[in-house]
Order: C-alpha cells, then structure tokens, then sequence
C-alpha cells in the first residue's frame, strides 16, 4: 500500500513539474514566439517571462527578429541583345510582423528568393548588356521597391538588395577584354603621341632659345671686336697724325714690310707694289731737288747744303740696303718653293748705286 502512495506522489511530482514547464516560457532578446490555442493564433510571447496555459496553448514559431542575410544561387537572366548573364544577388532583411510571416506565406525566405529572380529577369530584360554592368544601382533600386511592395503583406521588410556578380558568357568576356585592351594600348599610344609632340616642342624651343642666344653673342662679340678695331684704328691715325711723319719716314717704313710680304714657301708670284716705286721717286726727288740747289736754286749756307746732302746720301744708303735684303728674301723664298728666282723691277732702271753715283759727281764739280 505504501508503495502504491509513493507511486501516486511520484506521478503528481511529475505531472507538477510538467506542467510547470509547459505553462512557464522564457523568451530571449530579439526573438518573439507565436502562440496557438487548439490550432487558433492566441498571442505572441515578446522577450522575457512569459506564462501560457498549460496543455491548451503551444507555441507555434519561433521567429528571429533580427536582420538576416540570404545569399542566393546564381540565375541565369536574358538581356535585351539576346544575351545570358548569371546574376547572384544578396538579400538583407527582417522581420517586423511575426504573425504575418508565420500564417501569410508558408516559407517567406523561399518566396522573397522566387521574387527576387522573376523581378531580376524583368528588370534585366530591359536592358543590354553594356547598361546592366553599369547599372548596379538602378537594378538595386528597382529590386527593392518591387520586393517592398510584394513582402509588405508577409510582416517583411527588405532592408537592401546587392548584385554580388555579373558573369557574362565567356565569348562575351573574351571579347570584353579584347576591347579592354585595345582602348588601353589607343589611350597608351595616345599619351606615347603626346608626350614625343611635347618633347619636340620642347627641344625646338631650347634650339631655339639657345641659337637666339648663340646669335645675340656673335652679334655682341662682333660689335665689341668692331669697336676695338675703330679704336685701334682712330688710335694709330691719331698718333699718326700728331707725329706728321714726311715721306721718308713711310716709304722706309713700307720697305721693313716687304720681307714680311714676300715671307712664305708656297708662293709662286712676287706682287711688288707700286709704293715701293713711289718711294725709291720721292728718294730720287729728295736728290734731285739737291742737283737743283747745286745748279741754280736759291742759295743757302754751305753748313744747311752740307747737311741736306749727308741726309740724302744716308737715305739712299738705307733704301738701297733695304731693296738688296728684300730682293734676297724673294730669291731664297723662291729657292725654297722650287721656282726660279725673279727680279725685281728697280726704280728707273737704274741701280741705286748708279744713281748715288750720278749726284755726287755734281756735288763734287
């Protein structure tokens, strides 16, 4: 009997504990649980402490309520140009009803799914292939306000819409990247274009600039050297012209030139001047002018005669002298090229000697 009474006890204590349990429900945060009475929608349990009527009410869902991601499987979609291209898209959403997502659509996630990819195709089909891999955001745009307007009803709400990848054919991608590289190597070609015009232009710009500048320095060297020479120039005709030198002093000036003139292997012409003529003139002048004092000029002292001839036999010397060494100088430079040995023209056809000669015997008489 005493055992039948701990049996009874026992199965009391169970049934307490039981039902204790089933009458006690504790809700985590973020969730919320659908309760049924004999099949019925009763309440939802929100997070916490929650009590419901044992054996009569049950929990039907449990339901998250935080933000959910859902990562679909490539589709295969058809644009405009008659090509396929596999989208895969990403889903972000949550729930905001938990009856409606529980009693309105049996499986909510796999309804968003199909109406994701009915509304990706018609969106896609829209548009060729260029405008859907430049158009993320307008697909995205049109995914949202057609997903937001079905799944309002479903207590859902589609936070965001991605396309994760737009995969054309390989043909299409091969050609794609065909195209890539021919724009690259026209806009690399271009830049290569570029940069050589701007290097020529560059470089004929400094050509320029530095041939101007070479010119500007000619010109300034020729003016500073012009300007020398004008002042070496007024500089000799200036002392020349203060000293006043007479006759004598030029033609034996000019007759200390001719070996420098007559100086040099390769020469085959000897030019003897006319000025060497003039001078040995003005010489035979000077002792002319002598004859006639000697003769009948006007009369001068025996001391001035004296010295006038001392002056004209020393000047003959010199000239005489001077012609001698330059008519040598002719005839070794002469020697030397391998031509013959000419003469130089004497002045009158006499040797000055002679001419020495010819006025000293007046002199004497």
């Amino acid at each position: 009997m005493e055992i039948v009474v701990a049996l009874v006890v026992l199965a009391l204590v169970l049934a307490a504990v039981t039902t204790l349990g089933k009458m006690v429900r504790i809700v985590p945060q973020q969730r919320m649980d659908v309760v049924e009475r004999f099949g019925r929608y009763r309440r939802t349990l929100g997070p916490g402490l929650n009590v419901i009527a044992p054996y009569v009410d049950r929990v039907r869902t449990k339901v998250d309520m935080r933000e959910q991601v859902v990562s679909f499987p490539p589709q295969p979609v058809i644009t405009s140009d008659n090509l396929v291209v596999s989208i895969d898209t990403v889903l972000y959403f949550r729930v905001i009803n938990p009856k409606d997502a529980t009693y309105e659509i049996a499986s909510f996630i796999y309804g968003i799914e199909q109406l994701t990819v009915t509304t990706l195709r018609n969106v896609i089909g829209s548009m060729d292939l260029e405008q859907t891999l430049t158009s993320r955001e307008t697909i995205n745009r049109h995914l949202q306000a057609a997903l937001d307007e079905t799944t309002g009803k479903w207590g859902v709400k589609v936070t965001r819409v991605e396309i994760k990848a737009i995969e054309p054919p390989p043909s299409i991608r091969d050609a794609m990247e065909k195209q890539m590289r021919a724009e690259r190597d026209r806009r690399a070609t271009i830049l290569n274009a570029e940069g050589v015009k701007q290097s020529a232009i560059l470089t004929a710009e400094g050509e320029k600039q530095a041939a101007v500048l070479r010119a500007d320095g000619d010109r300034q060297a020729r003016i500073l050297q012009a300007e020398g020479q004008a002042k070496a120039v007024r500089t000799v005709f200036g002392a020349i012209h203060t000293a006043n030198p007479d006759s004598k002093v030029l033609a034996y000036q000019y007759l200390q030139a001719l070996p420098q003139i007559a100086n040099g292997t390769a020469n085959k012409v000897w030019v003897v001047p006319v000025e060497m003529t003039r001078a040995l003139e003005g010489l035979g002048g000077v002792l002319g002018n002598l004859g006639q004092l000697a003769g009948g000029g006007p009369k001068q002292s025996a001391e001035e005669e004296s010295a006038l001839a001392e002056e004209a036999l020393a000047a003959a010397a010199e000239a005489a002298r001077v012609a001698e060494a330059v008519a040598e100088d002719v005839r070794q430079a002469e020697a030397t090229a391998g031509g013959g040995p000419r003469q130089l023209p004497s002045s009158g056809g006499m040797p000055a000697s002679s001419g020495l000669d010819a006025q000293r015997e007046p002199e004497r008489g």
